[in-house]
């Protein structure tokens, strides 16, 4: 570059001289770098924005999730179930259940059935 000093820079005779070839090959580099980081900025932000939804949408499912469970423990609850079944004019039964017990027969061993 010539030594045009500020005024040659302001009138951009370095784009225009003998050497002005590798002068632009820098600027459309520079342009390219440029283009490059103003897309991977903007990635960024939409990814952040992303994050952020669901985020949210985790929060609301959570809270929907506790609701939901709570609303089962309540009809889960034996006065409730003994509610909904007075309405069918079915009652709760006032004798104990009955313990069934089965005895179940010792299979004999190996040993045991070979010596009989």
């Amino acid at each position: 570059m010539k030594t045009g000093g500020v005024f040659g820079i302001l009138k951009a005779r370095f784009l225009i001289n003998d050497d002005a070839v590798k002068n632009w090959r820098f600027i459309v580099f520079i342009i390219l770098l440029a283009i490059l980081m103003i897309a991977n900025t903007q990635r960024y932000e939409q990814k952040v924005f992303e994050i952020a939804k669901l985020n949210n949408e985790v929060k609301e499912l959570r809270s929907e999730f506790v609701d939901r469970r709570s609303e089962l423990m309540k009809l889960k609850m034996e006065s409730t179930i003994s509610d909904k079944m007075l309405e069918k004019q079915i009652y709760p039964s006032t004798v104990p259940p009955v313990k069934i017990e089965v005895k179940k027969e010792e299979e004999k061993s190996f040993f045991k059935r070979i010596w009989q």
